[in-house]
């Protein structure tokens, strides 16, 4: 069985500009040292010419004889490679949701779910489940107080399962509670979630980290404030902790652009990781 379905390497061929058998702005030079240095591949190996020497061809061979990890790995920095020509000649993205469609057929290489339903035949996205949890999350402003905590926690389980992240419901231990957790790449991390008019000041912050303090040296915490929080709550809060935080504008985005939520979730854990900043914004980490 090929490693890319058709409909797949239809949209491969329309991201990377694989008509005619050119890739992107690659000449055969470049496209060759481009694979030895990023990749440490011999993509003019005649393996990869089985139906035709352009380039285009031979990607596409490339892409589909490789074992699962390379086909990833070798999408991921064609993806940065065309990011960055995309972004040094000011050109507009004109594939629709590009981004998201990526790391949904990346998800689904490495065999972890992604927006689809899960009987067959399977659709591209499950556009309509993704669009009732961003219509949910938009309603949630006309319900009361308490029904409006409980449905934003059971909002982010059902979000965060989707994309095979383990959700638990909240629990409580003695003198806390917590709102939940899950794992990313094989670390358990605890849930704040708040929804209230006024932004998450320092304080809030202060008391989740207070309580991952509590448990195991490993546990991480994300902190989901739908408000924001304040400027001046985030650098009193300082750098260096083990909480990520999640707007409810990411929230939004990352519902609305059909990004998968673990990739969401890692560039944050990322980002944090290089800077020591707790937040960092989903158009930042993945701009249009």
């Amino acid at each position: 069985m090929p490693n890319i379905r058709s409909i797949d390497m239809l949209f491969l061929d329309q991201l990377f500009e694989m008509g005619g058998g050119y890739v992107l702005n690659f000449s055969d030079r470049t496209m060759s040292r481009f694979f030895a240095e990023e990749l440490n591949v011999d993509i003019d190996d005649p393996a990869y010419a089985e139906h035709g020497g352009s380039k285009g061809k031979r990607l596409r061979c490339f892409l589909q004889k490789v074992e699962i990890p390379s086909v990833v790995k070798t999408l991921k920095a064609l993806w940065e490679y065309r990011e960055a020509i995309r972004m040094r000649d000011g050109k507009a993205e004109d594939v629709e949701n590009a981004q998201g469609r990526l790391l949904s057929l990346i998800n689904r290489l490495e065999g972890k779910p992604d927006a689809q339903p899960a009987e067959e035949p399977k659709a591209a996205y499950d556009r309509p489940k993704l669009l009732a949890l961003r219509n949910d999350l938009i309603g949630f402003a006309q319900l009361a107080p308490q029904a409006r905590g409980y449905a934003f926690e059971t909002l982010l389980r059902e979000l965060f399962n989707v994309f095979g992240l383990q959700a638990r419901e909240p629990f409580r231990l003695k003198g806390e509670q917590i709102d939940g957790s899950f794992v990313l790449q094989g670390e358990t991390y605890l849930i704040e979630a708040k929804w209230q008019a006024a932004q998450t000041g320092v304080a809030d912050l202060h008391t989740f980290h207070g309580k991952l303090e509590q448990k195991a040296a490993w546990t991480r915490g994300l902190f989901v404030s739908n408000s924001g929080f304040t400027e001046d709550g985030l650098a009193a809060f300082g750098r260096g902790k083990r909480v990520i935080c999640m707007d409810g504008l990411d929230l939004f985005d990352t519902l609305s652009r059909e990004l998968p939520l673990n990739h969401v979730l890692e560039s944050k854990v990322r980002r944090a990781a290089e800077t020591g900043l707790p937040f960092a914004r989903v158009r930042d980490l993945f701009p249009t």
